[in-house]
């Protein structure tokens, strides 16, 4: 039983756990249905706090006025980027037209995109409670504190980017990093929630010698984020593909290498779970909680698999790509705790 000051921090951590996983799910249905552009500007939508809900509610001659506002805000980033070394990712900010490309206005695609926002400001009230719940710990374990504070301003970060992804127009490079940093904060909350959790857990204090499960399940979430990576990029290109009016039964024959690559590293992440779930059944007790995330990150591997398999079949069915991502999160999710389990366990 944990002292009241530390059950608010935990409490506080699993809330924000699962509001991370419902935007990542808010953000794969803006990114299937086309609604990322649905709000042209940031961080209000439309100028207004309610977005409307019919065209003669927007604001006189906005179009221009927004575009307005791109360009300079694009200007600064290319010029941050630049200043990293990105020269030619700077230069593609500066020359591509597409950007400034006007989307009109679609009323379900615009709420679709404002639900998305208000999911990831709840999701900023939960990380900015998490970090003030942590600081009791910053004596006893100063690492859940250290590690929570500094989540809030990679989510700062965040938020910023997103502006970023709406200036730009859904520039692919912009949207990968977007997701990279979305899966980090994720990690990061899950390591506190591990780390306050794990204090006054007897069965996880131990170290057995789980070294060999603790790499390959290393291996397996290192395979499985760069299988992400590969799948947003997949998805950018699709976005290109719609854009030149490839029909959709040609876009996975027409996306090429990297779908293969993508594909491929789901049949290794599969394997490398069928593997790791198979030592650590045979290691611990089936009611350990070991055992039951080995499980856990089975079935999630096999609704993984089945859903890319649909996508394939099917020609990427919007419902279907959402499912995909959201999955793909929580797959990373448990891996990702399952790893830390094995650092400290006890049979």
């Amino acid at each position: 039983m944990y002292p009241t000051t530390e059950r608010r921090f935990v409490i506080a951590n699993r809330i924000t756990i699962i509001f991370l996983f419902l935007v990542i799910a808010a953000g794969g249905i803006v990114r299937s249905t086309g609604s990322g552009m649905g709000c042209p500007d940031w961080p209000k939508c439309f100028n207004r706090v309610i977005p409307p809900t019919d065209i003669s509610q927007l604001p006189e001659g906005y179009e221009q006025q927004y575009i307005e506002g791109r360009k300079k805000k694009n200007e600064r980033f290319a010029n941050t980027v630049q200043r990293f070394g990105f020269h030619k990712e700077a230069e593609q900010i500066r020359t591509d037209l597409s950007i400034l490309v006007h989307e009109e206005f679609n009323a379900a695609k615009t709420w679709t995109e404002y639900i998305n926002r208000l999911v990831g400001v709840i999701v900023g009230f939960c990380m900015l409670a998490t970090a003030f719940f942590s600081l009791q710990y910053r004596e006893t374990k100063p690492a859940i504190a250290i590690w929570s504070v500094l989540n809030l301003f990679v989510v700062v970060i965040q938020a910023w980017l997103g502006s970023i992804v709406v200036s730009t127009n859904l520039m692919p490079w912009v949207i990968t990093i977007h997701m990279v940093l979305a899966l980090i904060i994720l990690a990061i909350a899950i390591y506190t929630f591990y780390l306050a959790t794990t204090r006054r857990n007897s069965v996880l204090l131990v170290n057995n010698g789980s070294a060999g499960i603790k790499w390959l399940s290393l291996l397996s979430l290192l395979v499985l984020f760069i299988q992400i990576i590969l799948g947003t990029e997949v998805r950018e290109l699709v976005d290109v593909l719609r854009g030149q009016g490839v029909v959709r039964s040609g876009w996975i024959d027409a996306i090429g290498t990297a779908y293969d690559n993508h594909r491929i590293l789901g049949y290794v992440t599969f394997g490398i779970t069928i593997v790791v779930c198979w030592m650590v059944r045979n290691k611990f007790s089936v009611n350990n909680i070991q055992s039951k995330f080995a499980l856990i990150i089975l079935i999630l591997a096999v609704i993984q698999m089945g859903s890319g398999i649909v996508l394939a079949r099917f020609a990427l069915p919007p419902y279907m790509q959402t499912t995909h991502l959201v999955v793909a999160s929580l797959f990373f999710g448990a891996q990702y705790y399952l790893m830390l389990l094995m650092t400290k366990a006890k049979l």
